[in-house]
């Protein structure tokens, strides 16, 4: 009988031990709300989450590195912060970078399409079929994350949709006619 009590709070104590390890969660810093570049982070700009994690975020005990400081990149709300994201003032769009907007039409995006997603920009349809190239080729896709999503100004006109790109596809981007948006899988980078 004392075999199996005993039995029973070793397995009680084990299973704790194990569950204390395996669902360990960090206290880490995230985006109560979006942040432009270039805007001083502020402690209402940030919100507390335990998630597990072990490098490449901003723990709660290192809050004081990253408030006060400028946003290198577009923040957008709900993300995790991670060191590399604040710090001295930086020029944007990064070097080798440009920011191309968009007339997209009416189902030429998904309707939820938001900041940070990364994204393939197409070719829409046209009278004469696929998008051409001065040679004569149909356009490659460009791929870019995107930076700003506005509204219509009147309904069922064009969003305009604002993406990062490369500074050598901006040129492409901008001269496609009807473009349309397609979000990319999250660990991919190929364009659909």
């Amino acid at each position: 009988m004392w075999a199996g009590l005993g039995a029973v709070v070793v397995s009680a104590v084990g299973f704790t031990m194990v569950a204390k390890v395996v669902g360990h969660r960090d206290r880490v810093l995230a985006l109560a709300r979006d942040v432009p570049v270039g805007r001083v982070l502020q402690p209402s700009d940030l919100r507390v989450v335990e998630v597990a994690a072990e490098a490449g975020v901003v723990p709660v005990a290192d809050r004081g590195t990253v408030l006060g400081r400028r946003v290198k990149v577009p923040l957008v709300a709900g993300a995790l912060l991670a060191p590399r994201q604040v710090g001295t003032p930086v020029t944007f769009p990064p070097k080798g970078s440009s920011q191309v907007s968009l007339a997209v039409e009416p189902g030429g995006a998904p309707p939820e399409l938001a900041r940070g997603e990364r994204v393939a920009v197409l070719p829409g349809p046209t009278g004469g079929g696929a998008a051409q190239t001065d040679e004569g080729q149909a356009s490659a896709p460009v791929t870019g994350t995107v930076t700003g999503v506005r509204a219509p100004e009147s309904s069922g006109g064009p969003r305009v949709v604002t993406v990062l790109v490369e500074t050598g596809a901006a040129k492409r981007a901008a001269q496609l006619e009807h473009p349309r948006v397609v979000v990319l899988p999250a660990q991919g980078r190929e364009a659909p």
